[in-house]
């Protein structure tokens, strides 16, 4: 169904497009003795002490007024409606501004377990506050319910009520809902203005905010890149977010409840050219589905891209998982909760198998971090990487090398000087097909590959030092893999 719209409307969508990003109204909501944040650090099943890192973590809600867009296949962009809005954000900080590095990573937090799951955030966290940097999550849309259930009183005033629940909407399959999900675009650029605008009130006041990156693993993040960060223009004509680390990207999500998904053969698929730097990660387990969004890099002031497909890393691990909410609030807001702290889920692989607690994917996103804030701030171009190799035909698959390993992508230690081949897949149900496992060399293979534990120790250490130094893991992480050598080895 298609339907025209009136002059005067379209003077004011030109007009919309146009306007630099507002900046919303913020409202602190502290924590109590009886009532704190869903996802707050200190009731994740693994606790972070904020203090004793030298952080806060403060709550707000912000309001204000955002648009829908309609996104067509030319890449055009239309404002087809506009209304309030009440969002959450958690922030944490340094508690000294002094320490603050001056980078804001902010997360779009994943619903799918209908309510808010800080992902990256389980990956950079360490990283993120060694180095000084904030964190800024934002609740996601399906998570709203699960927050007011959580805590009625705390979330009351949350809505992301459809502005036009009477408009034509083909994409929305039983009729339009009462929550417009497309309000969630501009929000997010809202949410860059009050971070960097320092007016009393708003959530960074005191902190001179130099650069604000997004990351997470959704379509949400290249439909952003896609059709509206060129439009996302602050007050001082720079844009609303200064990068953007995406993990494993697919297929751009709809940009509003009304509009059609974006088929994977779209140009709007993949991730275009903009004027501030994009770096893709993709594990090993990740790559062949996402071989269709595969694009070249680019080093020009108009386009600024990277992809890194990481060699024996399983699309997840336990570092997603542990700030997942403690499992009585999970339950308070969803009404259940999956398995075990230690297994999240409802159903054993077979067989059996732990979590993976290897550090690979998570040293990875901390170098992609890295090299993304140097980029964006200094002009440190990363380093290049080659794709890992796969076969031709209708069904294509990586080429492995005789450890079980792709051959090709970033490398690490672990791959080209092994002790165990990494799976990047579990037999058994659900989410098994997305976990590794670690299969561990025999002991005569190990004596061929390193004739002693010191040949073993020197190989790994001369590794460790080169791929710091090319920048694929930051020094921190550098000396973490040679601390756990010693631990295993001794000097």
């Amino acid at each position: 169904m298609t339907w025209k719209l009136a002059p005067a409307l379209v003077c004011g969508i030109a007009t919309a497009l146009a306007q630099s990003v507002p900046v919303p109204k913020a409202t602190l909501v502290p924590a109590t003795a009886d009532s704190h944040p869903l996802e707050a650090a200190a009731y994740s099943l693994r606790p972070l002490d904020l203090a004793k890192a030298g952080y806060v973590e403060e709550e707000f809600i912000l309001s204000g007024k955002a648009n829908v867009y309609d996104w067509k296949a030319d890449g055009s962009l239309n404002v087809t409606a506009s209304g309030p809005y009440a969002e959450r954000i958690l922030v944490r900080h340094p508690s000294n501004a002094a320490r603050f590095s001056g980078a804001v990573v902010v997360e779009p937090l994943n619903a799918a377990r209908r309510f808010d799951w800080a992902m990256m955030g389980g990956y950079l966290q360490d990283s993120m506050m060694e180095h000084g940097d904030a964190w800024v999550g934002v609740t996601a849309v399906g998570s709203v319910a699960g927050l007011q259930k959580f805590s009625p009183a705390r979330y009351a005033s949350l809505s992301f009520a459809n502005p036009a629940p009477d408009a034509p909407c083909a994409g929305a399959k039983g009729g339009p809902s009462a929550t417009e999900e497309g309000l969630r675009f501009d929000i997010l650029s809202q949410v860059a203005a009050a971070l960097k605008s320092g007016a009393p009130g708003e959530p960074m006041t005191g902190f001179k905010v130099d650069a604000i990156y997004m990351t997470t693993q959704a379509g949400d993040i290249e439909t952003y890149i896609n059709a509206i960060h060129s439009h996302a223009v602050l007050a001082n004509n720079k844009p609303a977010y200064d990068g953007y680390l995406v993990k494993n990207p697919t297929a751009p999500a709809r940009i509003s409840q009304c509009a059609a998904a974006v088929p994977r053969t779209d140009t709007r698929a993949i991730i275009k050219n903009i004027n501030v730097p994009v770096i893709a990660v993709v594990a090993q387990g990740e790559v062949v589905a996402s071989l269709g969004f595969r694009r070249p890099d680019a080093d020009g002031p108009n386009g600024r891209y990277r992809l890194y497909e990481i060699a024996g890393a399983a699309h997840i691990d336990k570092y997603a998982y542990d700030t997942l909410p403690v499992f009585a609030d999970q339950i308070a807001a969803a009404g259940t909760a999956q398995g075990s702290p230690e297994w999240p889920f409802t159903a054993m692989c077979d067989p059996a198998i732990p979590l993976s607690t290897h550090p690979l994917l998570k040293y990875s996103y901390d170098a992609a971090l890295m090299n993304l804030d140097q980029w964006a701030r200094k002009g440190v171009a990363p380093p290049h990487e080659e794709r890992m190799q796969v076969t031709d035909g209708p069904m294509p698959a990586l080429v492995l090398d005789e450890n079980s390993h792709a051959k090709g992508g970033v490398r690490s230690p672990w791959v080209d000087v092994p002790t165990a081949t990494y799976t990047t897949t579990s037999p058994g149900p659900g989410t098994c097909a997305e976990l590794g496992h670690t299969i561990p060399f025999t002991a005569d293979r190990l004596k061929a590959l390193y004739p002693t534990p010191q040949a073993y120790i020197k190989k790994m250490s001369v590794e460790v030092d080169d791929l710091v130094k090319a920048h694929w893991f930051t020094e921190s992480d550098g000396k973490k893999m040679k601390a756990d050598l010693t631990a295993a080895f001794g000097k």
